[in-house]
């Protein structure tokens, strides 16, 4: 009994944890992003517009008040697909719209910004490497480290009991823990708040199994 109640409680207050960590990295007035791992490659001009698009996220984020966990599945679509010409820039927009995990789902409406989490290649089958920043700060400003008295951080989840929901795991690579600007790529906001990517080098490519940024608003660069 003395052991059950010992357990109960350390449930009680991992989850608890995972909740304050979440709040933490909210600042006020700024709308949370969401690192999400795309589970499809999109290319301007080729991917046509409508085509659904699926993501999950890469760590248990704060949105509205509650905590979106790790793995949930984003959906949404292409809204915008232009490729390159010798006049006009290619031109990329990826919208949104719900987010569904085991214990429910919500309506929420995110634009791919020109941010993402570049892949580190690592050597060796289990990839673990510390933070740069101290145990207790949050992962990206949004979310937060799974074990907050642990150095070791895993991008991709291993455990058995979450297989099914969990991103691929990549046994050679693994997500830098700082986002940086997509290269020669620019960010362009309509007036109904869509935001659209723009290249003029080359067409807009996504990466299949690469983080990306997805944000309600404008992501400014970290200090």
């Amino acid at each position: 009994m003395i052991y059950s109640k010992t357990v109960h409680k350390l449930i009680l207050a991992a989850f608890f944890s995972t909740v304050l960590w979440g709040q933490q990295g909210t600042e006020p007035g700024r709308e949370p992003e969401f690192p999400l791992v795309l589970q499809q490659s999109v290319t301007a001009g080729k991917t046509q517009v409508g085509s659904k698009i699926e993501a999950k996220l890469l760590i248990a984020t704060l949105a509205q008040g509650r905590v979106i966990p790790r793995n949930a599945t984003f959906s949404g679509e292409v809204t915008e697909s232009v490729a390159k010409t010798a006049t006009a820039p290619s031109r990329l927009a990826i919208r949104m719209d719900s987010a569904q995990w085991k214990e429910g789902s919500a309506s929420i409406k995110l634009f791919l910004t020109g941010w993402y989490y570049p892949t580190i290649n690592e050597a060796g089958q289990d990839l673990q490497y510390g933070p740069p920043e101290p145990a207790n700060r949050t992962w990206n400003g949004q979310g937060q480290y799974p074990d907050p008295n642990s150095k070791v951080y895993r991008p991709f989840p291993g455990d058995d009991s979450d297989k099914k929901s969990s991103v691929p795991v990549t046994p050679t690579s693994a997500a830098s823990n700082h986002r940086v600007r997509m290269k020669d790529v620019e960010t362009e906001r309509s007036t109904d708040g869509t935001v659209s990517l723009t290249s003029k080098k080359s067409n807009v490519k996504l990466e299949r199994y690469t983080t990306y940024v997805l944000s309600a608003s404008e992501v400014m660069a970290q200090k």
